[in-house]
């Protein structure tokens, strides 16, 4: 193994190439013991899908690593993995098999076992995933108690393209911080998010995970611009809006989504350049990461 290491670095000082290694398995980051107090547990987790709907897909591999951590985002530890399979109603298709790497055959009989996730989760104090706005919303479906936590998403709660890196995707991610790994299967992805949490982004200098809880911590307000006149919606677009159909029961609107200190300045603009009545009610609603990237909003 020396020389192989040896090798990489004479490689890389050539500057005309870069080494891979690959993702080495571990769980523990850091052995000193702070004040007990100090002391939060976390949960990664990552879901394997028969499809992108989570109204009419189904799970069919979840994996959990549960982890203790700092409240100024210091990871300390991992605990025992927790990773099993579970058989659809439907068969699995041979593109999600492609995708996923998970067989009709592999997940026949399978099925997880709810009331072992649901000792797990209750007692974290966040729970964490790559595009979490997918993760949660397809675990929520079948497992109430995840409602009930605060989430982060190591994907959308850290300015990746600010601290220099050009893609969000969890691989575009870990190559950057030089390292591979046999991604989309669950436990590895989990795995693969919780070495970069662990690792300092690259400008800012800070560590990923403190900078995913800070983000976390703080809330976001989305203005909802309702019955904005449908000549603007490409002004709105251009703006950064997205669009609302109301299938989800919310209202049918474009929408965005600012911080405390950019709503004021947001709504203002609303009033000024897409109403005419400065008047008009723009409906503001306050999302925490209690509720954030769940279906409930």
């Amino acid at each position: 193994m020396y020389r192989y290491n040896q090798l990489a670095e004479e490689l890389d000082a050539t500057e005309d190439f870069r080494v891979l290694q690959r993702l080495q398995i571990k769980n523990q980051y850091h052995d000193f013991q702070p004040d007990l107090t100090n002391i939060r547990k976390g949960l990664y987790i990552d879901v394997e899908t028969t499809g992108l709907n989570h109204e009419q897909d189904e799970i069919i591999e979840l994996a959990m690593i549960p982890f203790r951590f700092t409240r100024d985002g210091q990871l300390l530890d991992l605990g025992s993995a927790f990773d099993q399979l579970q058989e659809p109603k439907k068969a699995i298709s041979a593109e999600i098999t492609t995708l996923t790497g998970i067989s009709n055959e592999m997940v026949q009989g399978k099925k997880i076992d709810h009331d072992l996730v649901h000792r797990i989760v209750s007692d974290v104090d966040i729970v964490i995933a790559h595009n979490a706005g997918f993760d949660r919303k397809f675990v929520e479906m079948t497992w109430p108690v995840f409602e009930k936590k605060s989430w982060g998403c190591s994907q959308k709660d850290i300015s990746w393209s600010k601290e220099g890196v050009a893609g969000s995707k969890l691989e575009y991610i870990a190559v950057h911080y030089g390292f591979f790994y046999d991604a989309h299967r669950a436990e590895t992805d989990c795995r693969a998010g919780l070495e970069i949490l662990s690792r300092d982004l690259p400008k800012s200098g800070e560590k990923a995970l403190k900078a995913l809880l800070e983000s976390a911590r703080k809330p976001v307000f989305r203005i909802c611009a309702e019955k904005a006149p449908f000549q603007s919606k490409d002004i709105l677009k251009g703006r950064g809006y997205r669009w609302n159909d109301g299938a989800n029961g919310q209202p049918k609107a474009w929408y965005i989504d600012c911080s405390e200190d950019d709503q004021e300045a947001e709504l203002a603009y609303l009033k000024t350049e897409i109403y005419t009545n400065s008047d008009t009610f723009i409906p503001v609603k306050r999302i925490t990461a209690f509720e954030r990237y769940s279906n409930r909003i």
